[in-house]
């Protein structure tokens, strides 16, 4: 239960300093935690002009004991982030990387 605390707090910090950071006038970024799924996005919506925004930006979730990162729209490099908070290289899975490329990522696999 101690790892999954410690992951749970990492993501939700990761999310939280990006959406500080990411906040402009027309559009607002959402933090989502559902802390009972162990589902975790971070979301840019607004309008622009006439248009209407919604993007994910990231989008991470805990299972079977590591973090899987689903989607990452940004230029930010979210894996070796969660390293230099303290998860092993092979509790992080690019779940945005087909499963036969993921042994040659460096992180971990399914």
């Amino acid at each position: 239960m101690e790892k999954l605390e410690q992951y749970r707090q990492a993501i939700r910090s990761l999310l939280k300093e990006y959406a500080t950071n990411e906040n402009q006038d027309d559009l607002e970024t959402q933090v989502i935690f559902d802390q009972e799924h162990d589902h975790y996005q971070l979301v840019s919506l607004g309008w622009q002009g006439q248009r209407r925004f919604y993007s994910c930006l990231m989008h991470l979730d805990i299972k079977g004991g590591k973090i899987w990162i689903q989607r990452n729209q940004t230029d930010r490099l979210i894996a070796q982030e969660l390293v230099e908070m303290g998860v092993p290289r092979e509790d992080i899975v690019l779940g945005l990387q087909p499963a036969y490329a993921r042994p040659d990522t460096g992180y971990g696999v399914a």
